[in-house]
Parts: structure tokens; C-alpha cells; sequence
């Protein structure tokens, strides 16, 4: 369980590896569902080509949005496009590298559906079986006296063996469709490939600066949601806990004073650490209508993104406290009169 939890925190820590690891097993088991598929064409006119296209279709259409569902950037992109703009302005810029960051990663368990049916070529031979010229394959005597409702529920036969009676003809008819099929899969990775290089060698070239901008405050956007829920889960915590401790001691307050005085001082040291510990997590928020308000001013109003600097606002609050001690020294002193010092002789008599 301890090399689970550790391999659990390594993938949250780094999202780029997670989604990465995610989008693969999904590539995985795109070739592993069409694989434990049963393939079974209708063999008829009216259903053939919409079998064959849909499924080529309509699983990519799936694992794309699946893709989506799986990662976690959509509900930041989601948060930062509809947020008000309050005192952060929004950058399209980054919406967009976001969006376009998340897309890519979807694309990748379709592209493989598409890939692998393709040079399978099943589907392909079910949708366009009726489309074939059958005078490149048999002599005309074949369907010769057939009408055309009958020419093509026979073309509409041809992916199924048990059904199609002439199997060197099936054979060649197959043998055609699925190459056809599968120089289509080869253009189609030639085509995502040559994209995919495209976009990783020539953008940089042209928007290096931009894309570093988009880039690192993507990152930040995503850090920044991360810790604010941290945060808020620290803070919920501390707030529980702090919250039941009071109740427990308005209810019974003599037991536990009673307690208190056969207890040690380590453990008084302790819960006093404790508690100190719990009060700092709690920021100085110990209302729940206190609470409201800050989340909802964090969703309408972000804080802009400048940063001050504390140390010198601290040297400058010294040195502003300094020059009023020094200010308020000398008017004391100004106003000080000097008191003159004088000298006194006693003299005893012994008589």
C-alpha cells in the first residue's frame, strides 16, 4: 500500500507525467477493446455502409470525450474562462494553449481506434462492399440477369463467409477493399504524424517568448488552484477541530478541569503546541459567514498578480519608526530645561 500511495503522490505532483500515463493506457485499451470486438457485419444494403462508418467513427468520437472527462485541466480551463475579471485580467492566450494542450492529449486513444480499424480493414469492407465494380473480379455472367435491388443485396454479402457462396471472388473482393483500407490508415498516420512534427518544430521557431509566456502561467493557474485547495482543506481541518474542541469543553468543563490537575506538564505542553498550531491554520477566520465571503470573494475578485515585498516594507516600517522615535527623542529633549545644581555644606558641632 506505502509503494501505491508513494506512486499515487509522484503522479499528482506531476501532472504532465499523469495525463501522459492516462492518455497511453487509453491508446493501450483502444487497441485492446477493438481487438476482444466481435466484428459482425449486417450483410445487408440498408445497414452495411452505416455499420461499417459508425464504427469507425463513433468509439473515437468516445474515447475523445472520455479523454476530456479523464483530465483534470478541463475544470480549470472551464474556471478560468467563466470567472469575473475582477482585479486579474483574463489572457486568451492561455485559455487557448490550455485548450489546445488538453485536445492533443484526446486525440491520441482515437487516432489509434481510427489507426488500427483501418488497417484491419473489417469496417471498411462492410461500408463500401456495395460500391464495387464486380466486372474486375468475375465475368459478367455472374449477375447477369439480376435486377438491380439483387445486385446489390449480393455485393452486400460479401464480407460474410457463411452467406457468400463464391469465395474466390469474396477473396479478391476482400483483398481490394483492405488494401485500399489500409493505404487509408498509413495516409492517416503519415498525416497525424508530419501535423504533430510540424507543430513541435516550427512553433517554436516563430513564438518561442509567447509560448514560454502561455506556458508558465498555465503552470501557475494549476499550482494555484492545487494550494488553494490545500489550503482550504488545512483550514477546514483546523476548524473542525478547533470547533469540536470548544464544544467538549462548554459541555464539560469540570471533568476536564478535573483532569488538568493529575495531568503531566508534557502534555499540557503539548496540547498547548497543538492548539497554538491549529489557531495559526485558521488565519483569523472563525466564522463560517467570515468563510463565505472569503471564498466568494475569491471566486469574483482574485488578487492581482503583484506580489509585494514584505522584508523591505519591514525595513521601511523600521526605519519610518526609528526616524519618529528619534523625532519624539529630541522634542523631549528640546523642551527639557537644564536645573541649575546647587552646593551645600553641613557642618557638626560636638558641643
Amino acid at each position: 500500500m506505502d509503494k501505491f500511495r508513494m506512486m499515487f503522490q509522484f503522479l499528482q505532483s506531476n501532472q504532465e507525467s499523469f495525463m501522459n500515463g492516462i492518455c497511453g493506457i487509453m491508446a493501450l485499451a483502444s487497441a485492446q477493446m477493438y481487438s476482444a470486438f466481435e466484428f459482425s457485419c449486417p450483410c445487408m444494403p440498408e445497414y452495411n455502409y452505416t455499420y461499417g462508418i459508425g464504427l469507425l467513427l463513433i468509439p473515437p468520437i468516445w474515447f475523445f470525450l472520455l479523454g476530456f472527462v479523464l483530465n483534470n485541466n478541463v475544470s480549470v480551463l472551464a474556471e478560468e474562462w467563466k470567472r469575473p475579471t475582477g482585479k486579474r485580467i483574463k489572457d486568451p492566450t492561455i485559455l487557448r494553449y490550455m485548450f489546445c494542450s488538453i485536445t492533443q492529449r484526446s486525440l491520441i486513444a482515437p487516432a489509434v481506434w481510427v489507426s488500427v480499424t483501418l488497417m484491419d480493414g473489417k469496417s471498411f469492407l462492410c461500408a463500401f462492399s456495395i460500391s464495387l465494380d464486380i466486372d474486375r473480379f468475375a465475368n459478367s455472367s455472374v449477375i447477369q440477369g439480376m435486377s438491380e435491388t439483387e445486385k446489390l443485396k449480393f455485393l452486400a454479402r460479401i464480407p460474410c463467409k457463411d452467406l457468400f457462396e463464391d469465395k474466390e471472388l469474396r477473396e479478391a473482393a476482400s483483398r481490394y477493399i483492405k488494401c485500399i483500407s489500409q493505404a487509408c490508415g498509413w495516409m492517416v498516420l503519415l498525416m497525424m504524424t508530419f501535423t504533430a512534427f510540424l507543430i513541435r518544430a516550427i512553433r517554436p521557431c516563430f513564438t518561442q517568448a509567447a509560448f514560454l509566456k502561455t506556458k508558465y502561467w498555465s503552470h501557475y493557474i494549476d499550482i494555484e488552484r492545487k494550494m488553494f485547495d490545500e489550503t482550504c482543506k488545512e483550514h477546514a481541518k483546523s476548524f473542525a477541530k478547533v470547533c469540536i474542541q470548544q464544544y467538549f469543553e462548554n459541555i464539560s468543563g469540570e471533568m476536564r478541569s478535573f483532569h488538568r490537575h493529575h495531568s503531566k506538564h508534557d502534555s499540557d505542553n503539548e496540547d498547548e503546541d497543538t492548539w497554538k498550531s491549529d489557531e495559526e491554520k485558521l488565519l483569523g477566520i472563525r466564522a463560517q459567514d467570515d468563510m463565505n465571503k472569503v471564498l466568494w470573494n475569491w471566486h469574483t475578485c482574485k488578487p492581482p498578480l503583484a506580489l509585494r515585498k514584505e522584508h523591505e516594507d519591514g525595513e521601511k516600517k523600521g526605519e519610518m519608526n526609528g526616524n519618529i522615535n528619534e523625532e519624539i527623542n529630541g522634542f523631549v529633549k528640546s523642551h527639557t530645561h537644564d536645573v541649575e545644581k546647587k552646593e551645600w555644606a553641613v557642618y557638626y558641632s560636638k558641643v
